[in-house]
């Protein structure tokens, strides 16, 4: 009798469905279980039916290609190949894709308009339209009988309860939901009397949120002239009016508390900002009081006229200085004037005159040499007070010492 080892068995039944040639490319059907997610990026999983389950497991270089999150519940198709983990003898899936089941058709249709829309820029942020920090309305577009429509009411009337809510009710899944939406945000628009549009749904399938991803919604979210808030499904799910909204929520929840200011936090602000003025304000008028004390205790204020006193003082103390200037400049005037009179005087030619000296003029030139005389000439004598006609008779040259 042969013996195996554990491992000799594992290793054996697992060279057997490798070399399978159905189980080495193999497609199954089921819904996701203990979805794990590891830090090594790898997923970890079961897919399982009402009756069995089977293990599985998708490597990060294989998952990282997926366009969405598996979670539990969802029902998937895995392709992959069937083969052992020998240290547990555990069979399982190595998956190299998983698709929704069903929906593969709806993902290429999703993506094939996410990529149109894309071209014409709609999915471009710079379009995106400003949500109002203190809406005076909100419209809601939702189903009126959903969780969502209950989590959002709740949320906008505990958050900001000042600002009124108009409910447009509309399908949000089916054959009439799309319609049925596109046309609630018109209607919205052309009662033009809210600030802001929150539309959307709680979780689902694709196919159950497929209604946000019609033509005509999309269409109707880009045209809306209100900012439009998108919160359809969990935070995982996107759609593609999500993509053209103004705003995308995670959930329904999320976007009414995007919508709205908190308003117990507002009143907090204005509290604050209230007392911090008040305190302003009271620094203000103290530091005023405190100067309106100083210039009441100052001694023009108790006694006006000193202030006229003092002025009337110091325009005396100014003439004086005037005075005093003006008459040192006359007495050096005097001083400087007697002193040129003086000078002028020295050389006038009367001042020589007077002193016995006397002036010979010949045809009105003066004459300085007795040499320019001849005998017989006329001449006119100058004296200090008067002068006289004389002839010369007789001219002698006398030698200066």
């Amino acid at each position: 009798m042969e013996v195996f080892s554990v491992s000799q068995i594992n290793k054996y039944i697992k060279g057997l469905m490798d070399g399978d040639g159905i189980l080495r490319d193999v497609t199954v059907s089921g819904e996701i279980s203990n979805f794990k997610r590891h830090s090594s990026g790898h997923f970890y999983f079961s897919v399982k039916d009402q009756g069995s389950a089977l293990s599985a497991a998708m490597f990060k270089w294989q998952n990282r290609t997926l366009n969405f999150l598996p979670e539990n519940g969802m029902r998937v198709l895995v392709h992959g190949r069937i083969s052992v983990y020998e240290p547990s003898g555990q069979y399982q899936i190595i998956a190299d894709s998983i698709q929704p089941d069903g929906v593969g058709a709806l993902y290429e249709q999703y993506e094939r308009l996410k990529r149109a829309l894309e071209r014409k820029g709609y999915l471009d942020p710079s379009r995106k339209k400003p949500i109002p920090q203190f809406p005076r309305k909100i419209a809601v577009i939702t189903s009126p009988t959903g969780a969502a429509i209950r989590d959002i009411l709740n949320i906008l009337g505990r958050r900001f309860p000042l600002a009124p809510i108009d409910v447009y009710p509309s399908e949000v899944q089916g054959e009439n939901a799309p319609a049925m939406l596109a046309s609630a945000l018109n209607a919205a628009n052309r009662n033009a009397d809210c600030d802001v549009i929150i539309i959307g749904r709680g979780g689902g399938s694709m196919e159950d949120l497929w209604a946000f991803n019609s033509v005509d919604v999309i269409k109707a979210v880009i045209d809306s002239e209100i900012p439009v808030i998108s919160a359809v499904g969990h935070e995982t799910d996107f759609t593609l009016s999500d993509f053209v909204a103004d705003l995308r929520a995670p959930t329904p929840s999320a976007a009414a508390e995007l919508a709205v200011p908190d308003s117990a936090g507002v009143l907090n602000y204005l509290n604050n900002y209230r007392a911090k003025t008040a305190a302003a304000l009271e620094r203000r008028i103290t530091g005023g009081e405190t100067k309106l004390s100083s210039l009441m205790n100052m001694q023009c204020m108790k006694n006006p006229l000193t202030f006229t006193e003092n002025k009337s003082r110091q325009l005396d103390e100014v003439i004086s200085r005037m005075e005093s200037a003006m008459n040192d400049r006359l007495t050096t005037g005097e001083s400087n004037l007697r002193e040129v009179a003086s000078k002028l005087a020295a050389l006038n030619p009367l001042a020589v005159l007077a002193r016995g000296y006397s002036v010979a003029y010949r045809e009105d030139t003066p004459l300085s040499s007795v040499k320019e005389l001849s005998e017989g000439d006329a001449i006119r004598i100058r004296f200090s007070d008067g002068s006289a006609d004389c002839r010369v008779e007789k001219t002698s040259l006398e030698e200066v010492k």
